[in-house]
């Protein structure tokens, strides 16, 4: 009762200080201040009904951001960011890469070849050597790679699809926000038409005497309130409409309608159910045992490395050769002491693991994998622990939304229905009916916020428990 008072009173002094300052200014400074406000006036409102529209600039601001028909429903956000958002794109490259890497593990090592040519500088000896070596990879060495290589690719495949569980947990959340904004700018809307109607009867108590001019000035206040009012909750619209656009990969001046409302969806699952489908089907889960399962390959592949290996080796050698003499031939004569020999080499090239068995290497990735496992077993802890605070934050907004409309919404909108009408037969005060109006503003926010509260709740439950359908590989 005491709020009550102290809010008539400040609409009092606000109207009064309102009506002071309107009527100490020339005709024509009035009608030049009000028109650079935009703000409506006695004169302008005469000729308003509820069934009018609002003044140029302020029409149909609800159809640019929501139409139940044609507007973008939430099926569609999902998919148009799941389809064009750049991180997900980024990480679907990721795993491009990842394979990539996995046919490159495959592949055997290429043979060498070596060619060398000697020449004598002042005289006629030469020799000619072409030889060759082929990796013969021992110890198990390329199957360690390839292993390695698959495990990689599993887990960025699974982080490709954890982070479009979260991208699409993110579309959905911001999708409902701006929804909610859009309902309450609609609210704010059907509140300023029957702010208009209230005013098209107190100018009608004024015009026939039977209600003081001050009565008229104070419903003009609220109107100028709540008009200011909307503005910011437009404001808030398109702010939430160009995060929900950036989050599609669209242009901030792409045009974009939502659809739909925030309808609950199908039931949620038991809790226990809901646990062990998280911890069965989360990807960042997966993701992690992928991880673990990548430092035991790397493991075996740090080992393989430190054993025996060795490589086949041949080599053809051609030799020109002679000395500045001369000896008899077979035919007894003189001829240059010269000769061609040619030679074959056949062996194998040894890597003898005698002092470098890459141990450091090996320890290296036994620790990563008791990381890798640490990780993994905090990451199950902390996914039981998000669902269970999922599910006890849905229920209790679930629950605070209910009360909200069965116990309060239509009670608010009974009093203020009735409080309306004491007002029109006389038997209350414009000042208690101004009130009450806000009282209802006041409730019927809170039920919009409680409401998206539940969706947003909603929300956590499917991304912890990983219960929509994944992105495709």
């Amino acid at each position: 009762m005491k709020d009550s008072v102290e809010r008539g009173w400040l609409l009092v002094t606000l109207a009064l200080t309102f009506v002071i300052a309107h009527a100490s200014l020339p005709a024509t400074a009035q009608a030049q201040s009000l028109a650079q406000l935009n703000v409506f006036t006695n004169d302008n409102l005469a000729n308003i009904t509820a069934g009018d529209h609002l003044p140029q600039g302020e029409r149909a601001t609800l159809s640019r951001y929501y139409d139940q028909t044609s507007g973008m429903t939430l099926d569609q956000v999902v998919a148009r960011t799941l389809e064009h958002n750049g991180e997900l794109l980024a990480a679907r490259a990721e795993v491009e890469a990842a394979r990539a890497r996995l046919r490159q593990a495959g592949l055997r090592p290429n043979p060498r070849f070596d060619v060398s040519r000697t020449e004598q500088v002042d005289g006629a000896d030469n020799r000619t050597m072409i030889g060759g070596m082929l990796p013969l990879e021992l110890g198990g060495r390329r199957q360690a790679r390839i292993h390695v290589a698959e495990r990689e690719v599993a887990m960025r495949e699974q982080m490709l699809l954890d982070r479009a569980r979260l991208l699409a947990a993110e579309a959905r959340a911001k999708y409902g926000t701006a929804l909610a904004e859009v309902r309450k700018l609609a609210f704010l809307e059907e509140v300023l038409a029957m702010t208009r109607q209230s005013y098209a009867l107190v100018d009608a108590r004024v015009s026939e005497g039977r209600t003081a001019p001050l009565e008229r000035n104070m419903v003009l206040v609220e109107i100028n309130r709540i008009r200011a009012e909307r503005e910011g909750r437009q404001s808030k619209v398109e702010m939430a409409l160009l995060e929900l656009r950036n989050m599609m990969g669209m242009k901030p001046e792409e045009p974009l309608r939502l659809g739909g409302d925030l309808a609950e969806a199908l039931p949620l699952p038991a809790l226990a159910e809901a646990t062990e489908r998280a911890l069965r089907d989360r990807p960042d889960l997966r993701a992690a045992r992928a991880a673990e399962e990548l430092a035991a390959a790397q493991i075996e592949l740090a080992r393989a490395e430190g054993r025996f290996n060795a490589s086949l080796v041949a080599q053809y050698e051609r030799m020109n050769f002679g000395f500045p003499v001369r000896g008899i031939n077979d035919a007894g004569q003189l001829a240059p002491v010269q000769g061609i020999f040619h030679y074959a080499t056949f062996g194998v090239s040894l890597d003898v693991p005698a002092r470098n068995r890459n141990q450091g290497a090996v320890e290296a990735a036994v620790a990563e994998a008791e990381a890798a496992r640490r990780r993994r077993e905090f990451a199950e802890l902390t996914v039981r622990r998000e669902v269970a605070a999922a599910y006890a934050h849905y229920e209790r907004a679930a629950r605070a939304a209910e009360i909200f409309r069965t116990g309060v919404r239509d009670e608010a909108r009974a009093n203020l229905s009735v409080i309306r009408q004491t007002y029109e037969l006389g038997s209350k005060a414009l000042l208690d009916y101004i009130a009450e109006q806000r009282r209802f503003v006041e409730v019927e926010t809170g039920y919009v916020d409680a409401l998206l509260e539940t969706y947003l709740a909603r929300v956590e439950v499917e991304r912890v428990i990983a219960a929509n359908p994944q992105v495709s590989r």
